[in-house]
């Protein structure tokens, strides 16, 4: 093991993606010493820099791989992983995803392509304030912390992202290749979490129209008409 990841290791950050000052406390000593260090373990590879002051330790130090969620996390901090990225995650969508996609707190559309976690995306979303984390959950990732959206969240950012109309529960379930069952298990209480969240007309009279149609096939299907 090389004297960094020792130093890294011993300090507790062997499996936490890491900051400058704190990468600083680990190593101690004079600027040049750790410049040295830091230059060294980035060429052997036992150091990554996930950006600019941000690292983590490369795999043969780790007891997991850190895990592409908390990577975007630690990219634009205050972001959650939704869009495909999230419907993927959740099983919603059958295809895979090679970018790791998120709703950042900002406003510009931001891109990061790293050579050891792949491609990563966050775009900017007109929410209403206090409900950027409505319908995200907190979850674990290889001992890494990641907020990611639920379903029907990551859905309506996506929607929101790229100004979809409503155009039948087709669109969803032949355009996107959801399966009618995920659909189907949608509550009444999953709507209207999401009722306060956009501020674009268009996404909220989507997602009216959404719930009209999984309430409606519900009832045609013999199920939940109440579509609690």
């Amino acid at each position: 093991m090389s004297s960094l990841a020792q130093q890294v290791s011993a300090a507790g950050l062997g499996d936490r993606i890491f900051s400058e000052r704190q990468l600083g406390e680990a190593l101690g000593g004079g600027d040049a010493r750790r410049y040295g260090l830091v230059n060294r373990a980035l060429k052997d590879g036992s150091l990554i820099r996930v950006k600019r002051g941000t690292y983590t330790l490369a795999r043969p130090y780790r007891s997991d791989q850190a895990h592409p969620f908390a990577v975007a996390q630690a990219l634009v901090p205050g972001s959650y992983i939704s869009f495909e990225t999230a419907l993927a995650h959740h099983g919603w969508i059958p295809e895979a995803v090679f970018v790791t996609a998120s709703v950042s707190p900002g406003r510009k559309t931001l891109q990061f392509d790293t050579a050891d976690f792949g491609p990563f995306k966050f775009h900017p979303v007109a929410i209403e304030d206090y409900h950027f984390l409505t319908s995200v959950e907190r979850g674990s990732f290889n001992r890494l912390v990641a907020f990611v959206a639920q379903p029907l969240r990551a859905l309506m950012d996506l929607v929101a992202l790229r100004k979809a109309q409503w155009a039948g529960l087709d669109w969803l379930t032949s355009g996107m290749r959801i399966d009618e069952d995920m659909l189907w298990a949608l509550k009444r209480k999953d709507f209207t979490e999401l009722k306060s969240v956009y501020k674009h007309k268009g996404v909220n009279a989507f997602l009216a129209e959404f719930e009209d149609a999984v309430s409606a096939a519900k009832t045609s299907l013999g199920g939940q008409s109440r579509h609690d």
